[in-house]
């Protein structure tokens, strides 16, 4: 195998990695758990799914500064889901933020950065 073949295998294996698996979202508490750490902690809350590459550039934006956002996977909890869908026209559109009872839907990492304090 060529170092061209091993620095390509690496490469598309690191994008597997971060369109197909949760590896780069912290661990997803569920809805209910989700709104109550984000309301005690005071940042955002972020609604995303798994292999959404707008989700992806979010998360990869925000750096290390997202990890102090409560990232829920709607995918794994019916509640995220529907609260998702409740504010985009019954889409399960993501990834949607929410500050406090405000949302945006696919909002600019910029604008989730000032919400983080940063």
């Amino acid at each position: 195998m060529t170092a061209f073949s091993v620095v390509l295998l690496a490469v598309a294996v690191l994008v597997l990695l971060l369109t197909a698996t949760p590896v780069p979202f912290p661990r997803s508490p569920g809805d209910a758990a989700g709104r109550a750490e984000a309301e005690a902690r005071g940042v955002p809350l972020i609604y995303w799914r798994t292999g959404c590459t707008f989700c992806i550039r979010l998360r990869l934006a925000l750096g290390r500064s997202g990890r102090r956002a409560v990232w829920v996977n709607v995918s794994r909890d019916p509640a995220a889901s529907a609260r998702v869908r409740s504010v985009n026209d019954g889409n399960e559109t993501v990834p949607t933020v929410f500050v406090g009872e405000a949302h945006r839907t696919n909002p600019a990492p910029a604008w989730v950065r000032q919400q983080l304090g940063h």
